[in-house]
C-alpha cells in the first residue's frame, strides 16, 4: 500500500493501466529525484545554503583577510555544490507533458545546459581562491564581489518551501510563518552588512553612520559592530527611526533611500501574507457572528416570539459547529468506492442495532449504507411535521426525540424516544 509520506513528495503519476507503487526502471548511472539518498543529499544541500545565506554578506562586509578555517570552510562548501553540478547531468527530470521521469543523458544535459548551469557554475566559482592566485592578497572589492554570486543557491529554500506547503504532514500556517520570518532575518542581515560595508569603504571613517556614534569603531569587536548594523537595520525597516544612527553622506544617505524603498514592498508584502494567514482563521468565525446579529435583528424587528428566536439561534450554532467538520464537503470530494467503504464503517454498525433491520440480508443494508447521510439537530427542532407526509427514514443515534400530537388545541407528548 503506498503511503500518505510517498504520495506528497511530487512523484511522478503513473500512465493509464499502469500501477502507481511499480518501480521505476532507469538507465545505468542516472539517478532518480525520488530516491531516498539523493533526497538526504538535497537536505544535506539546503544547510550548506542557509550557510552561504549568511556568510556571503558577512563576509563581503567584515572580513576583509579571510582566516585560513574561513577560507578552508567556504572552499569545502563550493567543492559540495561542485558536485551537485555533475551529478545533476545524471539526475532524471519529470516531464511536465507526459508526467514520466526522462532519463536519457542527452536530454538530461539539454535541458541543463539550457536551463540553471550557467548560473550554477558562476555561484560555484572559489572567487577567494582566484583572488589569491592573481593578486597578492586576497582582500580585493572585486572578488569578494563575485562571491555574492553563490546567493543564487537561495533557489533551493524556495524550492524547498513550495513543497513544504503542499505537505500535509505540516502545518501550514506554521509553514508560511517560517517561511516570512527567515524573508525577513535574511532582508534585514544583508541591509546591514551592506550599509557597513559603505561606511567601511568610505574615506572619512568620522562622517559615517557608525564612526558618527562609535569613534574609532574599527578597534571595536566584530560582535559590536555587527550588531549595531543589526541594530540600525531593524529600526529602518520597522520605520521605528530612533535618530542615534543615521546617514552622514551621500553614499549613505542613497542606500538609506533604496532600502527604505524596498522596504515598502517587503512590508506589503508580510502584512499581505499574514493578514491572509488571519482572515483565513477569523473568516468563518466572523462570518457566524453576523448571522447571529442578522437573525437577531429579524426577530426583533418582526416581533417573533422568544422561543421561536431561541430556535433560530440554536440552528445557526449548530450549523456553525457542523460546518467546521467538513463532513459532506470531504465525502462528496471522494469517490464513490471510498466514500461506500467510510458509509459502511460509519453507519453498518449503527443500523445492524436497529429492530426495524432484523433479518435483513447484508447486501441489502451494504445498498443501504451507502444512502444515508449524518444529520444534526439543536434542542427543539421540528423534525417532522404533523400530518407531513416525510420522505426519510430516521434513526437516532444519540440524543432523544419526542413525539407531540395537537389534541383539540391542545399539544400532548404521546411518545419520547430516547439514546
Amino acid at each position: 500500500m503506498e503511503t500518505i509520506s510517498n504520495i506528497f513528495h511530487n512523484d511522478p503519476l503513473p500512465p493509464l493501466g499502469a500501477r502507481a507503487n511499480q518501480s521505476i526502471k532507469l538507465r545505468k548511472f542516472i539517478i532518480s529525484p525520488y530516491d531516498s539518498r539523493y533526497r538526504t543529499w538535497e537536505t544535506f544541500l539546503l544547510v550548506l545554503v542557509v550557510y552561504s545565506a549568511w556568510i556571503c554578506p558577512f563576509e563581503l562586509a567584515y572580513l576583509r583577510n579571510l582566516s585560513w578555517k574561513t577560507f578552508l570552510v567556504d572552499n569545502i562548501v563550493d567543492s559540495f555544490f561542485a558536485i551537485d553540478i555533475i551529478l545533476t547531468f545524471f539526475l532524471a527530470y519529470l516531464d511536465r507533458k507526459s508526467y514520466l521521469l526522462v532519463d536519457d543523458p542527452k536530454r538530461i544535459a539539454a535541458r541543463y545546459l539550457s536551463s540553471w548551469f550557467v548560473f550554477d557554475v558562476c555561484s560555484t566559482i572559489p572567487y577567494q581562491l582566484l583572488g589569491k592566485i592573481f593578486k597578492k592578497h586576497e582582500n580585493g572589492l572585486a572578488y569578494r564581489l563575485l562571491s555574492m554570486l553563490r546567493l543564487w543557491r537561495l533557489r533551493r529554500l524556495s524550492e524547498l518551501f513550495a513543497r513544504l506547503e503542499k505537505d500535509i504532514r505540516l502545518n501550514y500556517y506554521w509553514i508560511r510563518c517560517t517561511k516570512l520570518i527567515s524573508v525577513t532575518l535574511f532582508a534585514v542581515h544583508c541591509s546591514g552588512c551592506f550599509n557597513y560595508l559603505i561606511a567601511d569603504r568610505y574615506p572619512n571613517p568620522a562622517k559615517t553612520w557608525i564612526g558618527a556614534a562609535i569613534p574609532n569603531y574599527r578597534s571595536e569587536s566584530l560582535w559590536v559592530r555587527y550588531v549595531t548594523a543589526i541594530y540600525w537595520s531593524i529600526t529602518t525597516l520597522t520605520t521605528t527611526g530612533y535618530g542615534d544612527l543615521h546617514a552622514e553622506n551621500p553614499r549613505e544617505m542613497l542606500f538609506s533611500i533604496c532600502y527604505m524603498l524596498f522596504n515598502l514592498g517587503l512590508t506589503a508584502y508580510l502584512i499581505g501574507n499574514m493578514t491572509n494567514l488571519v482572515v483565513q482563521g477569523s473568516c468563518r468565525t466572523r462570518n457566524f457572528r453576523d448571522t447571529i446579529h442578522a437573525a437577531s435583528h429579524f426577530a426583533a424587528r418582526n416581533q417573533l416570539p422568544e422561543h421561536i428566536k431561541d430556535e433560530m439561534l440554536s440552528h445557526i450554532c449548530l450549523r456553525y459547529k457542523t460546518e467546521g467538520l467538513k463532513q459532506k464537503e470531504t465525502l462528496d470530494s471522494l469517490p464513490k468506492g471510498i466514500r461506500s467503504s467510510i458509509a459502511c464503517n460509519l453507519f453498518l454498525p449503527v443500523i445492524e442495532k436497529v429492530y426495524l433491520f432484523h433479518g435483513v440480508s447484508f447486501t441489502c443494508m451494504l445498498q443501504l449504507v451507502t444512502e444515508m447521510e449524518a444529520e444534526y439537530y439543536p434542542p427543539r427542532e421540528v423534525v417532522i411535521l404533523q400530518n407531513e407526509a416525510p420522505r426519510d427514514v430516521y434513526i437516532l443515534v444519540s440524543g432523544a426525540v419526542e413525539e407531540r400530537v395537537e389534541i383539540d388545541g391542545t399539544e400532548k407528548v404521546t411518545k419520547v424516544c430516547m439514546f
